[in-house]
């Protein structure tokens, strides 16, 4: 009996020292060419897969640093051309560099889905890893529960009989003593081990979610990469790097841009006075607004400084990712001010929507329309279909490619639309 102790005993020590164990975690994902092992697969494999995916993902910050740097060396180049006089030159100039920096925001995104996929496959390893310590671990606990419980059976004067000596009793009862305690050490550290495992699992779903953001974020980034590529070679189609031509269209955009202007602003200020003589919108009140496309990427910000035509104008709304045709929907109820629906691709086609409050909501670059104006839109109705791809029709002149131009506008003067929307 005193070796069936002696083993229990070994056997816990075991136990304990495996339960503290913990593998190594970083954050991880990626398109793994690591496949989740068996319940079969030994701890020393899992291990070794770990140490490769650790160095693998330690690589991949490397990577990641170098490009957040030559991301900013980029930036600083092109703020500083920005200082410079307007010219043909110059701005072909800014727009290289920038097509550079966004080139190399694109494969920084890409090294960092690289990254989260290899943290997602570690933290599978350990978790498998964590697991088999774990089954492992009731086994032999409950192998030394049943031994003990069997023992326990008979009662202390059976078991002193079987002894020569009380000095051999005493120190089997002080080896079953050291069993339980060991035992105790065992299930609390089990507890611990199961805690372990579940925070794992809670980080890998929460490194799944990243993975997909990153993606919809490339997603974005590529567009402005085709934004700024596309500009740069209308500009070298329509100057033929003559700064005279340059400085021609160059002047021809902003008259453009200001009529535009001047006909938006006009319609929502006469629309918007007639609807409050009939009592149809109030000028109190707040408005709350649904995306107008299902994609929640955006390509360019309110008043970028990246925006590919600032030297014409500011970016009065942002530019949301949308492939030619999407469905576009009214972002919150309101009165259509103004459908312009065009026939050219020089022509802008756009819809005003006005809300109560004094907002109002304007989608600009439209391939087609599905409204009229003086028409009651509920949120979510579908008003038309985005465009801007160049060469399209209703995508006007300061296009970058298929995205969807959305602005909101309070007191008719635009404002960022990103904290009106949910």
């Amino acid at each position: 009996m005193a070796g069936l102790f002696l083993a229990l005993g070994a056997s816990a020590g075991f136990v304990y020292a495996d339960a503290t164990s913990t593998a190594t975690t970083t954050d991880a994902t990626a398109t793994s060419t690591v496949s989740a092992p068996t319940a079969s697969t030994s701890t020393a494999v899992v291990t070794a897969e770990i140490t490769v995916l650790n160095q693998q993902i330690a690589d991949s910050k490397d990577k990641i640093a170098q490009l957040e740097t030559t991301i900013v060396g980029y930036n600083k180049t092109i703020a500083d051309k920005q200082t410079q006089a307007v010219s043909l030159k110059n701005q072909l100039s800014i727009l290289d560099s920038r097509i550079a920096q966004v080139q190399a925001d694109v494969d920084l995104t890409q090294a960092k889905l690289a990254e989260t996929q290899l943290e997602i496959n570690e933290l599978k390893l350990s978790i498998t890893n964590k697991q088999n310590s774990i089954d492992r671990q009731k086994q032999i606990l409950n192998t030394m529960i049943q031994q003990i419980n069997g023992n326990d059976q008979k009662n202390y004067i059976e078991i002193a009989l079987t002894y020569n000596t009380f000095a051999d009793f005493y120190a089997e009862m002080k080896d079953t003593e050291s069993v339980y305690s060991d035992i105790g050490q065992s299930v609390r550290q089990l507890r611990l081990a199961r805690e372990d495992l579940d925070n794992r699992k809670i980080e890998a779903e929460q490194k799944q979610q990243s993975y997909k953001d990153l993606q919809q974020e490339l997603l974005g980034k590529k567009d402005a990469l085709n934004a700024q590529v596309n500009v740069k070679q209308t500009l070298l189609n329509e100057t033929k790097l003559s700064e005279q031509k340059y400085q021609t269209l160059l002047s021809s955009l902003k008259n453009q841009y200001q009529v535009i202007q001047t006909e938006e602003q006009t319609f929502e200020a006469q629309v918007r006075k007639k609807l409050e003589e009939q009592d149809k919108i109030q000028r109190t009140g707040s408005v709350l607004m649904s995306w107008p496309v299902p994609s929640h990427i955006i390509n360019a910000t309110f008043h970028d400084p990246n925006y590919p035509y600032r030297q014409v104008m500011e970016h009065s709304g942002i530019d949301i990712h949308a492939a030619q045709g999407t469905p576009v929907k009214a972002a919150a109820p309101g009165y259509v001010a103004r459908a312009k629906h065009c026939a050219t691709a020089a022509c802008y086609s756009y819809i005003i929507i006005i809300h109560t409050g004094n907002i109002s909501s304007l989608y600009g670059h439209l391939s087609g329309i599905s409204v009229q104006e003086d028409q009651y839109v509920n949120r979510g109705d579908v008003i038309g279909a985005s465009g801007g791809t160049p060469g399209s029709v209703g995508s006007g002149p300061f296009v970058t490619g298929p995205h969807l131009h959305f602005e909101v506008r309070l007191n008719g003067i635009p404002v960022d639309p990103v904290p009106y929307m949910e």
